[in-house]
């Protein structure tokens, strides 16, 4: 008996040490796994029936994911960009500034951009929508030429982009309080069956393309192959300068599609401390869903999950009462530890 149970023991071992090393996801998927049932404790089973727990339970998970589909849209950039070799320390300025252009546009007062000109309802909307995303897309080829013409790490162009974008944006906008039409808002907070989950929606759109992209797209493949050995991929045909300007151009135009997001969200925008932290927790989501920071491996799948570990995290964090300087503490502890478990395979 004792033999068959210590077989067991060993057999269920072995088996989670073979998962552990050979399935990318799976560590992900079991980290994720315990805190939702960690979430679902703390919050608790004092309720008149399963009905009204199931409701409270899934309202708690709708606010959790539309209050991060802004960053997860982010860090869905962030995948690409890492993967390839780079970093970008600038998607939260750039979301600001590409906010501050959208909210001018969108003005129904006297200083309006579009109102002025006569255009309003949903020509107005459409416009600010391709405002946004031209705007992130220019910024983000002007980011991707600076390192590869210009030959300026990624790290000190996207850090030195990062001031200028924030302190630009605050020096017009300030005293300058736009205001945003109603209807507008309606692209994130329209009720479906009395739940706001528009942003959610947005997210998970965004997240099966790239899925596709990244792995169906020769593109896709092209991006890994440069973030592996450039070198390599050069000898090979890759237009390696090419595929970093794409892969900081998609940034941009999805920095642009989650400032959008935020203003209909929310309605305003504080210029000095909008998107502070953004690239912080975009870049943890996508080291925690298993990509390299050395870029040549990584999947956006895998990132959705680092976002949803960052989301829940962060609600239980709150739900504990942890000062907020202490759940910085917390996020920086989750990225080292993943780090650290990426080396499964080598030990």
């Amino acid at each position: 008996m004792k033999a068959m149970e210590t077989g067991r023991k060993t057999g269920f071992s072995s088996w989670l040490r073979l998962r552990w090393s050979t399935e990318s996801h799976f560590g992900t998927v079991l980290v994720l796994l315990v805190l939702i049932i960690m979430q679902t404790v703390v919050l608790g089973f004092d309720f008149g029936s399963f009905g009204e727990w199931f409701s409270a339970w899934g309202r708690n998970w709708i606010n959790i994911l539309r209050n991060n589909a802004g960053v997860g849209i982010i860090a869905l950039g962030m995948a690409f960009v890492i993967i390839a070799g780079g970093i970008d320390l600038s998607v939260g300025s750039t979301l600001v500034a590409i906010g501050a252009a959208s909210m001018m546009m969108l003005d129904i007062g006297p200083k309006g951009f579009l109102g002025n000109l006569g255009i309003t309802g949903l020509p107005a909307f459409a416009l600010t929508i391709v405002l946004a995303v031209l705007m992130g897309l220019v910024l983000g080829v002007l980011t991707g030429l600076l390192i590869t013409k210009g030959r300026i790490a990624p790290f000190v162009a996207t850090l030195g982009s990062m001031k200028i974008l924030r302190s630009v944006t605050q020096h017009f906008m300030q005293g300058y309080n736009p205001r945003i039409p109603r209807e507008f808002l309606q692209l994130a907070n329209l009720q479906v069956g009395g739940l706001m989950f528009m942003p959610i929606i947005y997210w998970l759109a965004i997240a099966l393309i790239l899925i596709y992209v990244s792995q169906r797209t020769v593109w896709g493949r092209q991006v890994i192959a440069v973030g592996s050995n450039e070198r390599a991929a050069q000898l090979s045909g890759v237009n390696v300068n090419r595929v970093k300007i794409g892969t900081y151009s998609l940034m941009g135009v999805l920095v642009g599609i989650a400032s959008i997001i935020q203003v209909a969200r929310i309605g305003t925008m504080d210029f000095a401390n909008a998107g502070s932290g953004y690239e912080m927790d975009a870049i943890a989501a996508v080291v925690v869903g298993g990509t390299s920071m050395r870029g040549g491996r990584g999947t956006i799948f895998g990132t959705v999950l680092g976002m949803l570990i960052i989301a829940v995290m962060n609600n239980l964090l709150n739900l504990f009462g942890v000062p907020p300087f202490l759940r910085e503490a917390a996020k920086g502890v989750i990225v080292i530890g993943s780090v650290l478990l990426q080396r499964k395979g080598n030990v």
